[in-house]
């Protein structure tokens, strides 16, 4: 291999001109040195600015956290309140809150601005009475001011009429959106700024300041008393809304940095002379390098035996190529064997007619960006074709033997022969596809995740897709994924099972519902065991099966049956509904035909007569309305579909219209027309036409009739109530009647006391209930709840 020499250079400006060269290096240290000097001046200012925004994001969170804790005490205190604005348990809620909260003077209710009620009233009687809005003009500002935000705003510090100082706290109270007063606490001033952290005292560097603006003067007032000016030291500020506060936190420590420039200047100076000592050492020794330059020379030869020798005997293929023609220049003894030629066979060889065919088009790419100085050096896995046309793997290193910009020439190439390597990774590549596709064979999702690693997904089968519609590559996307799919209802009770449970026991067998990609709740069993021990726990491995067929087999069995005892229990009702109607109308027709027979006039028996057709007509009344009781027990299969509740409500009150405008009523309807119930629509019309003409028919007779109908949506169904202000019903006594046949209850000659009974078993038909809420003299409402 050629090898050049380069004289050294004898001498530059920089070496003939010592002094000149000093002074200017002297200059640039100086420079340097003023601009690490300056850096550190602000990195120490910077610093201390950082500091001072922590210790106030600290007084910021902690006075945050009794402000918000003063407001719940506010509204706690607020709640004693009844619907007329009168306060219960004050006395006892307020010493608990105190008890629990040392740092308060006093919770007050003040009514209309007028401090009424106090705790405790020891030591604050001089505040009981007070108005806020005639105190003074300042007071009343302050008032006003929580009023107008509609929340809770903090007054002061101000001079307590009780004696001390502290803050006020008002939470604005409205009911029915009217005024009512205030819900306020008092703090002491010193707990305040004690409980915030702002203390002077505690802290050597820092200084704080506590000011609000008075808004009489427009003047900012400072509450912490401070005797130094530290106006130009750098300090940082917090803005309080709550009560207008301005908090400053000053660092009291001035920044010097001279010590430190002037220790860089010393060390500059020592580092020129250094220097300079060092310059005429070096062209003091530089006719010792002439020397030095013989020696190498004679170290490079020793160099190149040496080099020989390993390239000889080294214990991987070796060859040196000629990057032009292709052909071996040289090829060590380990690359022969490897190849099983001879080094003179090889050397009448071309590198590529060695490469296996399939590999030509990548090495050829390859070897092209290295011969265009585009890489410096690339390896390969290849595959070599030997003397016996046996394929050898190999893991192949190129490195070209040019310089940087130099035309290309020759190049080393090492071969590590990996065949052995690459038969064994085929078999475990063999290996691990039969395991995998007998796992996939299993109905059901083989896992395993890492107990070390927050539960990782480390391996899903391909059956996740087939069962819950995620590709394995989904599945393993993010750690917690598993969670995230919970269905909402069990992601608790598995969230609490993993944490309490599953280190107790080695297998576990555990049920729960998942969302698939698709949307559907999906019924999981999974069958788990903690690998490879509990006492120490590394994987966990299990596999779910998809048990959502079981699930509804087992709901339907369960309803079937709930629906088998329903039936049972109305068949049971409805035997003693007919027991005891069909006996009274039978004895009155026994004991009228005995008094026909035994008539002595003509006359008499004409009048029993009557009197059998009237108990005929009212059998044959009970007769039809116990059809239409069988007809809604006996319907399983009703048709149920959407309907919105608003048409049904305004078509029920179109029918009524006629009664509706002769009572004179008065009608507040609320029923938002995007509500819809899923229900029959021939029920909901009886349903709605019933409970509206008994709000009209049982109007009380001294006031015009005014029925309110409203509907909500709440969770996954909605409500509707009709209220009316009518005569009202005495449900202390007739609770329990008064969904019953035949009941009746204000004497009305008009009512059957059927309406009720056949209303709530055409609710109850469709899985709904109805509720009622009455008081006599002030009316009735009925609370429809739509599953």
């Amino acid at each position: 291999m050629p090898t050049s020499f380069k004289q050294p250079i004898k001498s530059n400006w920089f070496i003939l001109n010592p002094k000149l060269t000093t002074l200017i290096f002297l200059l640039t240290l100086i420079g340097i040195i003023s601009l690490i000097a300056q850096q550190r001046y602000q990195i120490i200012k910077e610093n201390r600015e950082r500091d001072l925004s922590a210790v106030l994001e600290n007084v910021e969170q902690r006075l945050d956290q009794l402000l918000k804790n003063s407001q719940n005490i506010a509204l706690t205190i607020a709640l004693t309140l009844d619907q007329d604005g009168k306060p219960r348990n004050f006395e006892k809620v307020a010493a608990k809150i105190m008890k629990a909260n040392p740092s308060l003077q006093g919770v007050q209710l003040v009514p209309n601005g007028i401090i009424k009620y106090m705790y405790p009233l020891k030591g604050n009687e001089a505040a009981v009475g007070l108005d806020l809005f005639k105190l003074n003009v300042f007071n009343a500002i302050e008032a006003r001011k929580a009023i107008k935000l509609r929340k809770m705003y903090f007054q002061g510090p101000v001079v307590l009429v009780q004696g001390g100082k502290g803050v006020i706290g008002r939470l604005p109270l409205f009911i029915n959106n009217k005024f009512w007063g205030f819900s306020a606490v008092v703090i002491k001033l010193n707990q305040l700024l004690k409980t915030a952290g702002i203390e002077n005292e505690s802290n050597s560097h820092y200084r704080f300041q506590f000011s609000k603006i008075n808004p009489l003067t427009n003047q900012e007032e400072f509450f912490i008393a401070e005797q130094n000016n530290y106006s130009k030291n750098t300090y940082q500020t917090k803005i309080v809304e709550e009560g207008d506060w301005k908090i400053y936190l000053t660092d009291t420590r001035a920044i010097y940095a001279d010590y430190q420039l002037g220790s860089l200047i010393l060390f500059g100076l020592l580092v020129t002379i250094l220097s300079s000592y060092l310059l005429w050492t070096l062209l003091h020794k530089q006719s010792q390098l002439f020397n030095v330059v013989h020696k190498q020379t004679d170290m490079l030869l020793v160099a190149g035996n040496k080099y020989k020798t390993i390239f000889d005997n080294a214990a991987i293929g070796i060859g040196r190529i000629n990057s032009i023609t292709g052909e071996f220049l040289e090829a060590n003894a380990f690359l022969c064997k490897l190849l099983g030629y001879s080094e003179l066979e090889l050397t009448n060889k071309k590198i590529k007619s060695l490469i296996h065919t399939e590999d030509l088009a990548l090495d050829a790419h390859n070897f092209k960006r290295l011969r265009n100085n585009e890489i410096r050096q690339f390896s390969s896995v290849r595959r070599y074709i030997n003397k016996d046309q046996q394929v050898i793997w190999a893991n192949a290193i190129i490195s070209p033997l040019w310089q940087d910009g130099e035309k290309p020439s020759q190049h080393i190439i090492i071969i590590e022969d990996i065949t052995t390597q690459i038969a064994y990774e085929e078999q475990l590549i063999e290996a691990k596809k039969y395991a995998e596709e007998l796992i996939n064979s299993i109905e059901g999702i083989v896992w395993e995740a890492s107990v070390k690693e927050n539960f990782a997904n480390l391996f899903i089968s391909r059956k996740v897709y087939d069962i819950l519609g995620y590709t394995q590559d989904e599945w393993s996307s993010e750690i917690g994924f598993f969670l995230n799919k919970l269905y909402h209802e069990d992601k608790e009770r598995v969230i609490n099972y993993l944490d309490n449970e599953l280190f107790l026991r080695k297998h576990h067998e555990y049920e729960y519902r998942m969302i698939a990609k698709d949307g559907s709740i999906v019924w999981i069993r999974d069958s788990l065991t903690v690998e490879p021990s509990l006492e120490a726990p590394e994987k966990l491995r299990g596999i779910m099966m998809d048990i959502t067929q079981v699930k509804k087999a087992e709901e339907t069995l369960h309803k079937s049956y709930e629906l088998v005892n329903e039936q049972n229990k109305r068949l049971l009702n409805f035997s003693y509904i007919v027991s005891h109607n069909l006996r009274s109308h039978a004895s009155n027709i026994d004991g009228i035909s005995s008094l026909i027979s035994n008539a002595e006039t003509e006359q008499e028996r004409t009048e029993m007569i009557k009197l059998l057709r009237k108990v005929v007509v009212s059998l044959n009344d009970t007769l039809y309305n116990l059809n239409n009781i069988v007809n809604i027990q006996s319907s399983m299969n009703l048709i149920k579909e959407p309907l919105n509740l608003s048409e049904y409500v305004n078509n029920a009150l179109q029918v009524q219209e006629t009664q509706i405008l002769s009572k004179k009523a008065q009608l507040i309807i609320n029923v938002p027309t995007d509500i819809f119930v899923y229900f029959n629509k021939a029920y909901l019309e009886s349903v709605l036409l019933n409970l509206i003409s008994n709000a009209l028919r049982y109007s009380h007779a001294l006031r015009k009739p005014v029925i309110e109908i409203t509907g909500e949506s709440i969770g996954g169904g909605s409500i509707l109530r009709i209220k009316d202000n009518g005569v009202g019903i005495d449900l202390s006594k007739n609770k329990d009647k008064l969904f019953g046949l035949n009941q009746t209850f204000h004497g009305n000659s008009d009512a059957r006391g059927f309406g009720l009974f056949i209303t709530k078993n055409q609710i109850e038909a469709m899985g709904d209930r109805i509720e009622v809420e009455s008081k006599v003299g002030e009316g009735t409402t009925f609370t429809i709840v739509f599953s």
